[in-house]
C-alpha cells in the first residue's frame, strides 16, 4: 500500500513538470519586459533613445511583458492540462482535450451556481456579501477563486477517467462513443456534478488553506526553515513538487493586494508585483520565501561542495573527475540545476545528501530574515539572479545580501565535505574504487536503482530479465519500438550492430531474428508478460546505449543442432492436423524463426479450408489478441501452437474469426476459428501455417507422420518419448 501511495505522488509530482516547464520561458519574458520597460531602470541606465516610450524596443517588451503575464494567469487551466497528459497512460491527448472541456465545464457550474445563489448580480458583478477574492475570474468565467488547485482537480479527475474509459466497449446502436470518444463525454457529465459539489465544498476547503498557509506564516522564520528542509528532503523521491507547488501557486503561501488584484501564492506575488514593479518599493520577503535562499547554495554553495570533491580524489583521477565536477558546478551556478551534484551524494554517501538539506533549509530562513526578495522561473540560478535580482535593483530585492552569505556557505560547504569525505573514507565521484567507473549519478540512475527492487528490496526476477534484454538490445536509447507476436517479442532499434545475441539467448530465448534494424526474440507463449515487464521496465531504465563490445560467440548456441536421443521408445503421441491443407516438414517454414525450430518442434500445413479445428481434446491455453495463433494443451499434456500464416500479427486480427475463448475446453474437430483465405493471401506474405510443439523435453522427439494433402483430423505428427 505504502510503495502504491509513493508511485502515484511520484508519478503526480512527474506530470507537475509540463506545466511548470512554461514558467522559465514566461518567466524570462516578463522579466525583461517588465525590467526595461520600468521608467527607473531606463533613466538609471540612460536608455531613452533605444527603451523609452515610443521605440520598436519599448513595444515589443510591452507584449514581451503581456505574454509572460498570460502564462501566469492562466497557470490553472495549463496544470488542468499537463497533469491530464502526465497521467494519462495511453492515448494523452484525448486526455488533453478532455482536460480542457472539463475545466470550462466545471467553471461554468460553479458560475452557475453563484448566479443561482446570487452571488454574482444579473450584471454580471459580485455581491457586496461575497468575501473579496474568494471568487476570481477564470478564463473570463467569474468562478471560486482556486488557483491551480482547481486545475489539479481537473488534471487528476479526467486522468482517472481516461484510463478508466478510454477502452470502454458500449453496445452497437452507440458503438460510435465507444473507446476514448467516450472519455470527453463522460468528462463533461462528471464535472457539471463537480462544480455542483464544489460551490458546497470548497469554500470550506479555502477555509482550511488559509489557516495552513496561516500556520505556514505565522511560525516565521522557523516555518521558512522547515519548508526549505522538508523541499530539499523531497528531492530524490520525486515528491519535491507535490511540496512546494502549493506554497508557490495558491493561498498556502499566502495572499497580497497587488495593484487591486488578490493574488495567491508566493511566486504569483513574485511576479504580480514584477509586472506592477513600478508601484513597488521593494518585493515581498514573504512571498519569494519559498525560493529566494536558492540563490544562496545553488550558486555559491554546491560549487563548494564540487570543489571539496575535487579536492579529495584521487591524485590519479582528479584529472579525469575535474572536468566533470566542473561542469555539474557551472550548471548548478548558471540554471540552478543541481541534480548532477546532489544525486551523487544521495547515490553513494547519503550523508553527504543529508548535510545538504540542512544547509539548503537553512539558507531559505537566512535569506528570510535579510529580506531578501529575489524571484524566480524555476530554480535558483545566476540567470534568473540577474533577471530577478539585479536588474530589479537592490532597493526593491536586496540581492546583494546573497554574496556575502553565499562567500560563507561557500566555505562551510568546502570544510564540511572535505572533513566528511576524509573522516569517513566517502567513495565520491574520484574516491571510488579502481574497478569503478568514475561518473557523476543522475535522477535516472536513482530510479533505475529504486524500481528494480521489489518489496522486499532485492531485484525482482522480472526486472532483472527486462535490464538483461534491455542489455541485449543496447540500451534504452536504442530501442525505438517494443511489440510482440504470439511467441516474439519484436523490438525496432536505431542501430542494429548494438544488439547482443548471445545476452538475449542467456535470458531463455530460443533464438534471434535479424531484419534489418528490426529484431525478434522468441520467447514462446508466455512473450506477451514478458513484453508488458519490458515496457514498464523501460518506463525508468537508464537513458544509455550500451555498446557491444562482446566479440565472442557460440557457433554451437547459434547453430542449435539437434543431437540424437539414444534409447527405446516408451510411449508415443499422435497429434492430428488442426487446418485441411497440404502438409510439410518445418523446415520449409518461409521464416527462419520456424525454419530452424526456434519455437518448437512439428509440420507445417498451407491451408485450403477456411476451417481451424481442434487437433485433439483439450483446453484452449490461450487466444491471441490479433486472433492469428491460438495455444492449445491436449489432454496427454502437450503444449500445441496452431501459427496462422506468417506475420500475420500486423493484420491485427482482420482475416481471422475466432470461435473460443481462453479456458475453453474443446473436443477434438470441434471448430477454433474460421479463415479469410482470400484475405490472407493478399495481405500475408505467406498463409503457410506452423502447428508446433512448444514444450518439448530432452527426451521427446517429433516424427513427421504426413506430408502432402491432408484433412483436419487426419495424423500429421507424432511425439516420441524416449526412455531415459
Amino acid at each position: 500500500m505504502k510503495d502504491k501511495i509513493f508511485e502515484v505522488l511520484q508519478r503526480i509530482g512527474r506530470s507537475f513538470m509540463l506545466p511548470i516547464a512554461i514558467l522559465p520561458v514566461a518567466g524570462l519574458l516578463l522579466g525583461l519586459g517588465s525590467s526595461f520597460t520600468n521608467e527607473t531602470t531606463i533613466a538609471t541606465y540612460h536608455l531613452g533613445g533605444i527603451l523609452g516610450n515610443g521605440t520598436i524596443l519599448h513595444a515589443l517588451l510591452v507584449i514581451m511583458n503581456k505574454v509572460g503575464s498570460a502564462v501566469f494567469d492562466n497557470l490553472p487551466l495549463l496544470f488542468a492540462v499537463g497533469v491530464a497528459i502526465g497521467m494519462a497512460k495511453k492515448e494523452k491527448e484525448v486526455a488533453a482535450l478532455s482536460a480542457v472541456i472539463a475545466f470550462f465545464v466545471m467553471n461554468i457550474s460553479i458560475n452557475a451556481m453563484l448566479n443561482i445563489n446570487g452571488k454574482i448580480l444579473e450584471d454580471g458583478s459580485i455581491a457586496k456579501n461575497v468575501l473579496e477574492g474568494t471568487v476570481a475570474s477564470v478564463c473570463g468565467i467569474n468562478t471560486l477563486q482556486m488557483g491551480v488547485f482547481g486545475g489539479i482537480i481537473v488534471g487528476l479527475g479526467v486522468a482517472a477517467l481516461h484510463n478508466r474509459f478510454h477502452k470502454i466497449i458500449l453496445p452497437n446502436a452507440l458503438s460510435f462513443f465507444a473507446g476514448s470518444r467516450f472519455v470527453p463525454i463522460i468528462s463533461t457529465i462528471t464535472y457539471m456534478f463537480v462544480g455542483i459539489i464544489l460551490y458546497y465544498v470548497w469554500p470550506v476547503v479555502q477555509n482550511g488553506i488559509y489557516a495552513l498557509g496561516g500556520l505556514v506564516t505565522g511560525s516565521g522564520y522557523l516555518g521558512t526553515l522547515i519548508f526549505g528542509v522538508v523541499k530539499r528532503a523531497l528531492i530524490p523521491f520525486g515528491l519535491h513538487h507535490v511540496f512546494y507547488m502549493p506554497f508557490w501557486q495558491t493561498a498556502v503561501g499566502g495572499t497580497a493586494d497587488v495593484a487591486g488584484h488578490m493574488v495567491q501564492g508566493g511566486q504569483n506575488i513574485f511576479f504580480a508585483q514584477l509586472a506592477d514593479s513600478a508601484h513597488i518599493s521593494h518585493f515581498s520577503a514573504d512571498a519569494t520565501r519559498y525560493f529566494s535562499g536558492e540563490f544562496i547554495f545553488m550558486i555559491f554553495g554546491l560549487p563548494g561542495a564540487a570543489l571539496a570533491m575535487y579536492r579529495t580524489a584521487k591524485p590519479e583521477k582528479k584529472k579525469q573527475v575535474g572536468g566533470l565536477l566542473f561542469s555539474a558546478a557551472l550548471t548548478s551556478m548558471l540554471t540552478g540545476i543541481t541534480e548532477p551534484i546532489e544525486f551523487s551524494f544521495l547515490f553513494v554517501a547519503p550523508i553527504l545528501f543529508a548535510v545538504q538539506v540542512v544547509l539548503a533549509g537553512a539558507a531559505y530562513m537566512i535569506a528570510h530574515i535579510l529580506n531578501i526578495a529575489v524571484g524566480l522561473t524555476f530554480s535558483g540560478g545566476f540567470l534568473d539572479l540577474f533577471l530577478f535580482g539585479i536588474l530589479q535593483g537592490n532597493d526593491k530585492t536586496s540581492w546583494l545580501r546573497i554574496i556575502p552569505v553565499g562567500i560563507i556557505y561557500f566555505i562551510l560547504y568546502y570544510v564540511i565535505f572535505s572533513f566528511l569525505i576524509k573522516k569517513l573514507n566517502l567513495k565520491t565521484p574520484g574516491r571510488e574504487d579502481d574497478t569503478q567507473e568514475v561518473k557523476l549519478y543522475t535522477k535516472a540512475d536513482v530510479n533505475a536503482k529504486r524500481s528494480a527492487k521489489g518489496d522486499d528490496g532485492n531485484i525482482s526476477s522480472e526486472d532483472t530479465l527486462s535490464e538483461m534484454i534491455t542489455r541485449g538490445l543496447g540500451g534504452k536509447n536504442n530501442i525505438d519500438s517494443v511489440d510482440c507476436c504470439a511467441t516474439r517479442l519484436r523490438c525496432t532499434v536505431a542501430s542494429a550492430d548494438l544488439v547482443d545475441d548471445v545476452l538475449l539467448k542467456s535470458t531463455g530465448a530460443s533464438g534471434v531474428i535479424h531484419k534489418g534494424n528490426g529484431v525478434q526474440i522468441i520467447y514462446g507463449p508466455n512473450v506477451t508478460v514478458i513484453k508488458s515487464n519490458l515496457e514498464e521496465y523501460l518506463e525508468t531504465a537508464p537513458d544509455i546505449i550500451y555498446t557491444n563490445d562482446n566479440e565472442m560467440r557460440s557457433e554451437s548456441d547459434d547453430a542449435m543442432q539437434s543431437q540424437k536421443i539414444e534409447g527405446s521408445v516408451a510411449k508415443t503421441v499422435i497429434v492430428s492436423s488442426p487446418i485441411t491443407g497440404v502438409a510439410a516438414d518445418l523446415s520449409t517454414a518461409p521464416d527462419e524463426a520456424f525454419a530452424d525450430r526456434m519455437m518448437g518442434d512439428g509440420a507445417v500445413v498451407t491451408p485450403t479450408d477456411a476451417i481451424v479445428k481442434a487437433p485433439e481434446d483439450g483446453e484452449v491455453a490461450f487466444v491471441f489478441d490479433t486472433k492469428h495463433a491460438i495455444g492449445f494443451t491436449t489432454d496427454s499434456g502437450l503444449s500445441l501452437l496452431i501459427h496462422v500464416g506468417i506475420d500475420t500479427v500486423k493484420l491485427d486480427g482482420k482475416g481471422f474469426e475466432v470461435f473460443v475463448e481462453n479456458g475453453q475446453q474443446v473436443k477434438k474437430g470441434d471448430p477454433l476459428m474460421k479463415l479469410d483465405i482470400a484475405y490472407l493471401k493478399e495481405h500475408a506474405p505467406s498463409i503457410v501455417s506452423p502447428v508446433l510443439c512448444t514444450e518439448l523435453e530432452d527426451n521427446q522427439k517429433v516424427r513427421l507422420l504426413r506430408e502432402g494433402e491432408i484433412k483436419s483430423g487426419e495424423e500429421l505428427f507424432a511425439v516420441d518419448f524416449y526412455e531415459e
